[in-house]
């Protein structure tokens, strides 16, 4: 159980693990633009089967390409849908959930298909930007998922808060307390 997660998605982890991935792109022709090294989706699928298994959910952060290769899969899965995700349509019989936009997991977790900029409180987990070469930003507490940046493998969401991700990331409730006794404090000094 991940601990961490708001009470309406810690049933993701009832049971088995929450895997993210992102952009997997399947059988879209573009990829070879965006990666010369892509993968087909008979090569991804596998890697994402050998990971996420029945009691495990699997988290997509948009850009599936054919839904059909994920029906493989026999996780949960959820979706956030992506730019090349035309409606939620084609997906929901290969969904167990789906949501369009951003959305926190838990107080220090926003998942969503685009990175999200000016959030110094969270960490965002995203997808989208096939140039990266490192998934992971400290500059700018990002975790960069589209497929082809983390080797097509799904991230283990408990084992990367485990690692200690969110550790150095101060929470909005303890920046915005922190903010008012600054004010305080200078108010109090203006005074006298």
């Amino acid at each position: 159980m991940i601990d961490t997660l708001y009470p309406t998605y810690k049933r993701w982890s009832e049971k088995g693990s929450v895997f993210i991935i992102s952009d997997t792109h399947f059988e879209d022709p573009e990829c070879l633009l965006m990666d010369p090294d892509w993968i087909s989706p008979e090569e991804q699928i596998p890697i994402k089967k050998n990971l996420a298994h029945k009691n495990d959910t699997l988290i997509h952060l948009g850009d599936v390409g054919n839904p059909e290769y994920m029906k493989q899969v026999k996780a949960y899965k959820v979706l956030l849908t992506g730019n090349h995700d035309e409606g939620a349509r084609k997906c929901e019989e290969t969904f167990d959930e789906i949501y369009t936009g951003p959305l926190f997991i838990a107080e220090k977790i926003l998942l969503s298909h685009e990175p999200v900029y000016g959030l110094p409180w969270c960490l965002n987990i995203h997808g989208h930007d096939h140039n990266g070469t490192e998934p992971y930003r400290e500059d700018c507490k990002h975790l960069n998922l589209a497929a082809n940046v983390c080797g097509y493998t799904p991230v283990n969401l408990g084992k990367l808060i485990k690692s200690g991700i969110l550790s150095d990331i101060d929470s909005i409730h303890r920046m915005t307390i922190d903010h008012a006794t600054e004010k305080k404090a200078a108010r109090m000094l203006k005074q006298e």
